[in-house]
């Protein structure tokens, strides 16, 4: 189950990024809010949905948290 929600969570990325920038212009658009003020969303956005594909993947997946990034102890 893991490995489907984190595909979907992926597959899903693109659109609901592209959705946010739809929306960020529209307002801009209609004068509600600049974008200029609005766009720092997008980061926000795509932060949470990298912490829900982290939160998905199997800890049987990841590397040791004592291993070096190299992947061999010193």
């Amino acid at each position: 189950m893991n490995d489907t929600s984190h595909s979907l969570v992926q597959a899903i990325r693109g659109p609901i990024m592209l959705i946010t920038l739809g929306s960020l212009v529209a307002m801009d658009y209609f004068g509600i809010y600049g974008f200029s003020r609005t766009w720092p969303l997008l980061i926000i956005v795509f932060g949470i949905l990298k912490l829900f594909e982290r939160m998905l993947v199997d800890p049987a997946s990841r590397p040791p948290a004592s291993m070096p990034p190299g992947g061999s102890a010193i």
